[in-house]
């Protein structure tokens, strides 16, 4: 069974830094491009950062110098190190897995910045 936990989230100030960690299990890691999203309320849900499988990344412009992915394949973990976090970027982050042509989702982890 293919499961995705994320772990990292929280409260923290402006300015401060947070990394998440999202766990894959039940799936051949290796093979997915691995994608972080959020959604703030109201808000529809928006890519934040991708990484493929060769690992070349691409972020959404506003975290671009902020926000680093990275993936451990060894570990089947995929990381977002948030940086100069701002109360903008409060939102639930969401690990996404895409294998061939199917698409996998975590929990969600609550991430809150405030000002």
């Amino acid at each position: 069974q293919l499961q995705l936990v994320e772990s990292g989230g929280g409260l923290v100030q402006a300015g401060g830094s947070l990394r998440l960690s999202c766990l894959a299990s039940g799936m051949i890691f290796r093979l997915a491009v691995m994608n972080w999203y959020r959604q703030a309320p109201g808000k529809q849900r928006e890519l934040v950062a991708k990484i493929a499988i060769g690992g070349s990344t691409l972020y959404v412009d506003s975290v671009k110098g902020r926000f680093t992915i990275s993936r451990d394949n060894a570990k089947s973990t995929v990381y977002l190190q948030m940086n100069s976090l701002k109360p903008e970027d409060t939102a639930v982050y969401y690990c996404n897995a895409q294998l061939s042509t199917s698409n996998y989702w975590g929990q969600g982890t609550q991430v809150t910045i405030s000002s």
